[in-house]
């Protein structure tokens, strides 16, 4: 598969194909590891990734398990387009004549990327968190009923996505979705600048052949890697700790990234910061893999190519 330039339609398409059917597949761990992260001292319902989606069965059903799934489906086909788009579009016009970018150029790209990302991300991080974290909040009623107090930002038993985003307009404005920017883009930011470069790099160890299988299963696993070493960040606690707005009455509020990063450091201890870490890797490697595979196989091209042969 040579190189060649995708059309920006191809490539929106690209990005929402693989956003959609990479977040239905990891979501669930995506649900443990928030729970795992808003967990404070005091409050602890789950010990591990497979207790909470265990309990989240058993208390809230099957389906418990993807509760905010609708907010990232609906989403995640913006963000990853403007992620893969943007950084497409950065290292097009960060090259010279067509030359092969250097590290520097390349990380530049990525960073441009990163930075658009936090437009959609931001608020679609912020509702889902809330959703995800719900039924947390309410097996504290139940099993804690000490841990929690009424009165948070947003007072809804069962809260939809409209719900919360009509009661943080109405309170708060638009700043209100954009709750914990500052840590989204010191976790996305940094983790672009590693990611996009890593991947091509590595990509470009491995010639591409002609058999599209093991070009899907290279990539794949290139993917796997990539993953395994950006997702290294500790920024994804402190974000997921500042976008909660129910807390229980034992649990800390933070005013913003500083003051988080204090009060975890001496309540907690550091080794805080890597909760929810193995779920973190677990998600953002297959989740980023299927991504780049969709993405360079050409699914968008595909149904570009496919939908006039329709209408004729």
């Amino acid at each position: 598969m040579a190189d060649k330039q995708i059309s920006l339609p191809a490539k929106l398409i690209n990005g929402g194909v693989a956003g959609l059917i990479g977040v239905t597949c990891v979501f669930p761990i995506d649900l443990a590891k928030t729970r795992l992260q808003n967990q404070q001292n005091g409050s602890r319902l789950y010990t591990s990734m497979s207790d909470c989606l265990i309990k989240t069965i058993r208390s809230e059903g099957y389906f418990g398990m993807y509760r905010g799934a609708a907010v990232n489906l609906t989403l995640v086909t913006p963000e990853k387009a403007i992620k893969l788009a943007a950084n497409d579009f950065f290292r097009y016009h960060l090259s010279k004549d067509g030359q092969k970018l250097t590290l520097l150029r390349e990380m530049l790209a990525g960073c441009g990327a990163g930075t658009c990302q936090v437009i959609i991300t931001t608020p679609m991080e912020m509702l889902k968190i809330q959703l995800q974290d719900a039924g947390r909040i309410a097996a504290q009623r139940k099993l804690m009923p000490q841990a929690v107090t009424p009165g948070g930002p947003v007072e809804v038993k069962s809260p939809t996505a409209m719900q919360l985003t009509r009661q943080l307009l109405k309170e708060k404005g638009i700043a209100g979705l954009y709750k914990g920017l500052g840590a989204t883009l010191l976790r996305d930011v940094p983790f672009s600048i590693i990611y996009f470069p890593l991947f091509a790099n590595l990509n470009n160890l491995g010639k591409r052949g002609a058999d599209v299988k093991f070009l899907s299963v290279s990539m794949l696993s290139r993917q796997y890697a990539v993953k395994q070493l950006a997702s290294s960040r500790n920024g994804a606690l402190i974000k997921t700790r500042l976008q909660s707005l129910t807390r229980g009455s034992q649990e800390d509020t933070y005013s913003g990234v500083t003051d988080c990063i204090r009060k975890i450091l001496r309540n907690e201890g550091p080794s805080a910061f890597l909760k929810g870490a193995y779920c973190r890797a677990l998600v953002i490697a297959p989740l980023f893999g299927i991504a780049q595979v969709v993405y360079f196989l050409g699914v968008g091209e595909f149904i570009l190519s496919y939908l006039p042969k329709r209408n004729n």
